[in-house]
């Protein structure tokens, strides 16, 4: 495990990864033996931070959508800390840090907006278009 944190802690904002992770796994007591329990699973991305208040999740940006007002929306995904196996830089900087902060503070605005009053201003959340 200590070589994972040391793996996690050498990553910049910014950089693009792949993190090796065992994911949760369903099956059934007979097949156990043939399978085995850990689903190895490989996830690259933008490292943008480690969050979590209970459990600490790597976050990595994988698709990043910028509107006119420099607000960003992303599909991101959060391996937990201790589920990872690997962690492994591609390409350094492949976003300028200063992007990756960006990227992370529309990541957390909705846990803002959370504790604000909604106001008539900019509206976050998306809405679903139907063509039938």
């Amino acid at each position: 495990m200590k070589e994972i944190l040391n793996q996690i802690s050498g990553l910049v904002a910014g950089d693009l990864v792949c993190v090796e992770w065992c994911d949760a796994s369903i099956g059934k007591s007979l097949s156990n033996g043939l399978s085995g329990i850990d689903v190895p699973v490989k996830s690259w991305g933008v490292f943008i931070g480690v969050l979590g208040q209970k459990r600490k999740h790597v976050i990595l940006a994988q698709n990043c959508f910028r509107y006119s007002d420099g607000l960003y929306d992303i599909d991101y995904t959060a391996v937990p800390v201790a589920w990872t196996t690997s962690a492994t830089v591609v390409a350094k900087a492949h976003v300028c840090v200063e992007e990756a902060k960006v990227l992370l503070n529309s990541f957390t605005v909705n846990e803002k907006m959370k504790s604000e009053k909604p106001s008539l201003g900019r509206c976050l959340r998306q809405q679903r278009v139907r063509n039938h």
